[in-house]
């Protein structure tokens, strides 16, 4: 790496902050702040939502999966795409029906703000972890890259530059902001990720695909090994995934904001469906990166490559087989992926803190004027508080991109849960979807530690949390349930069930 690649990150990092400034427009209330006015187009959400949910995990953590095994890992697209049909045409039309600000004002109309604040402030706990996380996958190979330089910037200054750039466009320029920068970030690293193939390929020839073909790993679906504790197998990766999906973009604030700013229910649902064929293709670029890559260092180890961690591996190539100029592009694009998913979070956590939290526990409603100072103030404060996750699992082994969905899946489950709970009983109450829902989280929550911190050993595929979520939150609700004496009113909630005794 020479002085001009970090030139250009220096200069991208300067662009990005200019361009969100540049596009966001005058925002004078909550709905211009949280929702672009209701009027962006389909094709720069769906944009948006993919370049939301891609983050630097793809472009530096996807690669290594196919490098250390196969693409199998695209299995996933497919249920995701069936998700997502489901989220468009189930839970898509409900968002739209009363000009709803975030995903768990449906949860406060149909059982009540203690359920919409329960539901806001897990998705505000749950989002910092994970997105923390997505900001590390960022700082890695800025990292690597800084010490071979000479330069000793720690993880915790790296995070804490990436973190102020993308406050600053965030802060000022709201969700209108961030959906056109994604736009442009996404181009950009999915272009990288090309460049890294036709790269590998002009150095060794295009031979790599057909020895990774003869060593098995081109393998793309598989249906041996343990449908509940394999992550790659068929089952897990169409059924988990599909429920992982419905849970991600239909209960997860992140990306039903980007939904809500469509400017109408039906291309909300073109957006969602249509992202669902683009990440598969994303998934599939940067798993070709991995098999190029495979042939290039001749299917080295992580320690015969001098790394200290797999998710290094791509950043390595990026030091080493691109030259000056190019490698900072690179970089920058890996950056673009990090600082779209950091810069989605801050919005989501923001509106949700707002519209969930705030003005449910105010005894008077918030003005525009109140809602949207408070807004930009969240944004600082969420900004700032992604460094600490982001240094705490700086030490985590093991695949950054499975470590933050497993995070992500804790309460994945119990989220879409309160939906389809709310939906499917009319007879359930406020206390059962809280309990019900407290206790999936709680049942999700066990089985990552236990995996991840004290046995060692998955028990559960991360792609069944959320439908383990769901299982539990619908059997201990529709338990809690049978108490009532009559169904309440899925309009009214809380209100109809006042004065009738559980």
């Amino acid at each position: 790496m020479q002085t001009i690649d970090l030139l250009v990150i220096a200069a991208y990092l300067i662009a990005t902050a200019w361009l969100g400034l540049r596009l966001s427009g005058k925002q004078t209330g909550l709905k211009d702040y949280f929702l672009g006015g209701r009027d962006l187009p389909w094709w720069a959400v769906c944009l948006s939502v993919v370049a939301t949910e891609t983050s630097a995990l793809t472009v530096i953590g996807i690669p290594v999966m196919s490098y250390l095994g196969d693409l199998s890992y695209l299995q996933l697209g497919l249920g995701y795409i069936l998700g997502r049909v489901v989220v468009a045409f189930v839970m898509l039309p409900r968002y739209y029906d009363g000009e709803m600000v975030t995903a768990y004002a449906y949860l406060g109309k149909r059982f009540g703000s203690s359920t919409q604040t329960t539901a806001g402030v897990t998705f505000l706990i749950t989002r910092l972890l994970a997105d923390g996380i997505r900001v590390l996958a960022a700082a890695i190979p800025l990292k690597v890259i800084l010490d071979g330089l000479g330069v000793d910037l720690s993880y915790f200054a790296i995070t804490v530059i990436l973190s102020v750039v993308t406050i600053l466009y965030t802060f000022i320029g709201g969700i209108t902001a961030v959906v056109w920068v994604d736009v442009v970030q996404m181009l950009l690293y999915v272009l990288g990720g090309i460049i890294a193939i036709v790269l590998v390929t002009s150095s060794i020839g295009a031979g790599w695909l057909g020895e990774a073909a003869e060593a098995g790993k081109t393998q793309l679906l598989v249906f041996s090994g343990s449908p509940i504790s394999a992550d790659d197998s068929f089952l897990a990766s169409l059924l988990g995934g599909a429920v992982f999906a419905m849970a991600s973009h239909g209960s997860d604030q992140i990306v039903v904001q980007r939904l809500l700013a469509c400017r109408s229910k039906v291309e909300a649902q073109k957006a969602i469906i249509v992202s669902g064929v683009i990440v598969t293709v994303q998934f599939a670029i940067f798993l070709a990166v991995g098999l190029a890559l495979w042939g290039y260092y001749q299917g080295a180890g992580t320690d015969e490559l001098g790394l200290t961690r797999d998710d290094e591996i791509f950043p390595l190539f990026i030091i080493e087989g691109m030259p000056t100029g190019l490698s900072g592009l690179l970089l920058a694009g890996i950056l673009a992926a990090a600082m779209s998913t950091l810069s989605s979070s801050l919005s989501a956590l923001s509106s949700s803190t707002v519209t969930d939290v705030v003005a449910k526990l105010r005894r008077t409603p918030l003005t525009d004027a109140q809602g949207l100072r408070v807004g930009r103030w969240a944004t600082i404060g969420w900004g700032l508080a992604f460094i600490a996750p982001a240094t705490i699992f700086r030490s985590d082994e093991g695949s950054i991109v499975v470590l933050a969905l497993g995070v992500a899946g804790i309460t994945y489950g119990g989220l879409l849960g309160a939906f389809v709970f709310g939906i499917v009983n009319r007879h359930a109450r406020a206390a059962d979807a809280n309990i019900a829902f407290v206790l999936a989280v709680a049942v999700n929550a066990f089985f990552f530690v236990m995996e991840k911190y004290v046995i060692g050993e998955v028990w559960v595929a991360w792609q069944w949390y959320p439908l383990l979520g769901v299982l539990v939150t619908l059997a201990v609700g529709g338990t809690l349930s049978l108490r009532h004496e009559r169904p309440t009113d899925v309009a009214s909630g809380d209100r109809t069930a006042q004065g009738v005794r559980g």
